[in-house]
């Protein structure tokens, strides 16, 4: 069945009608800020017989003189407004105390050394160290912040070559997804002549005896297309140290499938190419291995039939294990033997969710999530428990990497209220002990987290994590910052969060609600917020929210929602679908334009949660949703502060151009709506610390102002690093 022209208006009207307001509703009084003038043009798309316009078509060209006089005076509109904001400044003083202190990534070894990062504070990017014992003093391995003065080009990822002798590195300028990957000489610290360019959503693969790497990229674009042109036909290469990029082997590509991307790696034994092959943003995968060691061996399947997730662990000879979805949607623990393609169970689906495992110490160490939190187990390789590692709280524990032989792993740990603190784990006593431990100009006996409940429309049990000040009162009066995102199998997670820490000092509320499409509870919760049944995850947002008015919590007057990219949508989603349920909302480099997000860069990858507007029914469902589509003239928004950037090529910001165009042409009240557009940043990976702080300054002075907190509770936060924690 489908959307005729006469009907669409009908749909649309149903939806509101449907959505808990009513289109004019009364708006609070006031003046609203006075708009760029936008221009409409007459772009009408047929839609399965649906006629849909866009009139802000004109703003997806990004390089264009007329787009790029639009950023400018939306940007000095923001700017000036975001300027009259006195607590601003307190904000950004206090973020800034509070951002001053050491982070750590987790170690790994590698060719008999340890490599680590470490950001002293306020360091843009952090800089990777090595050193050849754990109490030996650190060597500066690579410092990111003398790639640009200005800190916007940042480590994308790092591979040490099994001998330890090399460093192979991918960079990102300016937040671009696009990567370039260059390799250092680690005993001199010097790069070699080697370059790799036009690379995207790779993997650095070594080969065993570290003559070069495997690696995924695409076809060269044009330097004019770049950050929007669809990426399509990624190819697998081999590159040998000393030579140039044309020289390097084509590995495995599929030119009869141009949606298939590839993530190359090689087992410790250095026996077997394991290629997962992905298909979009799907968690299903293939795999295809190819035995480095018989010549000309080809590249054969293991796992093709594309009907699980399949995450390589570790092998032992020709048996190799794998995490898997196949016949568990909360994952269990496979072996298979890849002569015969023989299966064995080794550690069954359990009530938690299995998000990850490793072999160290000839053990599985099997990471999993109880309710959004992190819970770790040991088992031998056949399956029988060991024992639970004991974890220092509710929170979050990743890491645990190694070889089968290695008898160390460590993990970082983190909380609402713990700084991100990193552990050593002997597997031979079953002890954890500290290896680095921040301290942060805070009192985090100060707050409290808790975790509830909430029913959802359909009834279904969502949870949610809920971070304030002890002795909150329940009396509707908390200014509260809703956070969600619900897609991709993403699972949120406790974790500290300095932007976030400010939020809470200055008398806010933090709540972090666990939705559907989520990988919280494994493949089912994910597939239940996933195309036709995408509205589940808007109703579990907009459930938290009214569970929090309804607790007394908070109110909608104090009230704020955000989220980024598919958050982004969310909050886009639940703005249209229930502006009267909030007083500011933050949608941060959002999927906005549900018709066309599959026309950009990887955005036609998102189609496996999504759906397309290609598919008939699958429109009927977007259409409903779209954030861009579902704006209506003439209703009170609440106040808006869309952020985007303009080297985002992940989400292109058009989806942000045209919404915020939209928003100001359909306001009806004096909330202001406005965009914040970064130069020289993109989705939000690899942003400069001075950019961050930035940013964060920006949103919560915004929700200061439009929340109406008391201007003591902000100014008081930039005073609060007197009674902090040393």
């Amino acid at each position: 069945m489908h959307f005729h022209r006469a009907t669409l208006a009908t749909a649309i009207a149903l939806l509101a009608a449907t959505s808990g307001y009513a289109i004019g509703q009364t708006c609070a009084p006031g003046t609203p800020p006075t708009y760029p003038v936008t221009k409409k043009v007459d772009q009408r798309d047929d839609y399965h017989g649906t006629t849909i316009a866009d009139p802000y078509r004109w703003l997806e060209d990004a390089n264009s003189a007329e787009t790029q006089a639009w950023v400018t005076e939306q940007n000095r509109l923001t700017q000036s407004y975001l300027a009259q904001i006195p607590e601003r400044a307190a904000i950004r003083q206090r973020l800034t105390q509070l951002w001053n202190y050491e982070r750590y990534s987790v170690p790994f070894k590698e060719g008999g050394r340890y490599f680590y990062s470490r950001n002293d504070g306020l360091q843009n990017q952090a800089v990777l160290y090595t050193l050849k014992t754990l109490d030996s003093e650190p060597r500066l391995l690579l410092d990111p912040n003398t790639l640009a003065a200005d800190g916007t080009v940042a480590l994308a990822g790092t591979a040490v070559s099994p001998d330890g002798k090399y460093l192979a590195y991918s960079t990102a300028a300016s937040g671009s997804d696009w990567n370039e990957i260059r390799v250092r000489h680690i005993d001199s610290g010097k790069d070699t002549q080697d370059h790799i360019k036009w690379v995207k959503f790779s993997q650095t693969a070594w080969a065993h005896d570290g003559s070069g790497f495997y690696y995924s990229r695409y076809d060269e674009p044009t330097e004019a297309t770049k950050l929007a042109s669809v990426n399509y036909f990624q190819k697998l290469y081999f590159h040998k140290l000393g030579t140039p990029q044309d020289k390097d082997v084509l590995v495995y590509h599929r030119p009869d499938r141009k949606e298939w991307g590839f993530a190359a790696e090689v087992t410790d034994d250095g026996r077997y190419l394991v290629i997962s092959s992905s298909q979009g943003t799907d968690p299903k995968n293939r795999v295809f291995i190819k035995d480095l060691k018989r010549k000309d061996a080809p590249v054969t399947g293991l796992l093709e039939a594309f009907d699980a997730s399949y995450s390589f662990i570790d092998n032992v000879g020709q048996v190799f294990y794998f995490v898997t979805d196949k016949n568990a949607p909360r994952s269990r623990i496979v072996a298979i033997d890849v002569a015969t393609k023989a299966w064995r169970e080794i550690v069954p689906e359990a009530a938690q969710t299995l998000t990850g495992a490793n072999i160290v110490n000839g053990q599985l160490v099997a990471e999993y999530l109880t309710d959004a939190h992190s819970a770790v187990k040991m088992f031998d390789l056949q399956g029988k428990p060991l024992h639970d590692m004991t974890l220092p709280g509710i929170g979050s524990a990743v890491g645990f990497g190694g070889k089968r032989g290695d008898t160390e792993t460590f993990y970082s740990y983190t909380s609402f209220t713990t700084p991100t603190t990193i552990y050593r784990y002997d597997l031979k006593t079953g002890r954890s002990t500290v290896y680095r431990q921040p301290k942060v100009d805070f009192d985090p006996d100060a707050f409290e987290t808790r975790q509830e409940f909430f029913t959802s429309k359909d009834g279904t049990r969502v949870p949610m994590f809920i971070v304030a000040k002890k002795g909150m009162r329940r009396d509707g009066s908390n200014p509260t910052y809703l956070y969600g995102y619900g897609g991709f199998n993403v699972s949120l997670t406790p974790s500290f969060s300095v932007a976030n820490l400010a939020w809470v000092e200055m008398g806010g509320v933090y709540v972090m609600a666990n939705l559907r499409g989520g990988g919280e509870y494994g493949e089912a919760w994910h597939q239940a917020g996933t195309k036709l049944r995408k509205q589940n995850v808007f109703d579990d947002f907009i459930g938290a929210a009214e569970w929090l008015i309804a607790q007394k919590v908070t109110s909608p007057a104090k009230l704020a929602i955000g989220g980024g990219s598919n958050g982004g949508l969310l909050v886009g989603a639940a703005l249209t679908q229930r502006p009267d349920l909030y007083a500011a909302a933050l949608p941060a480099v959002g999927v906005m334009d549900m018709l066309r997000f599959h026309k950009f860069t990887i955005g036609w990858a998102w189609t496996s949660d999504y759906g397309s507007s290609d598919n008939p029914d699958e429109f009927k469902a977007l259409v409903r949703y779209s954030p861009l589509h579902n704006l209506k003239p003439g209703t009170c928004y609440p106040a808006t502060m869309v952020t985007t950037a303009d080297h985002d090529d992940r989400v292109v910001p058009a989806h942000s151009f045209k919404f915020a165009a939209a928003a100001q042409a359909a306001q009806a009240g004096p909330a202001p709506i406005l965009i914040r557009i970064d130069t020289k940043a993109g989705h939000g990976a690899g942003k400069p610390t001075s950019k961050q702080i930035e940013e964060v300054a920006d949103r919560w002075g915004f929700l200061s102002r439009n929340l109406g907190m008391q201007p003591m509770a902000t100014a008081a936060a930039g005073a609060a690093a007197q009674g902090g924690a040393q």
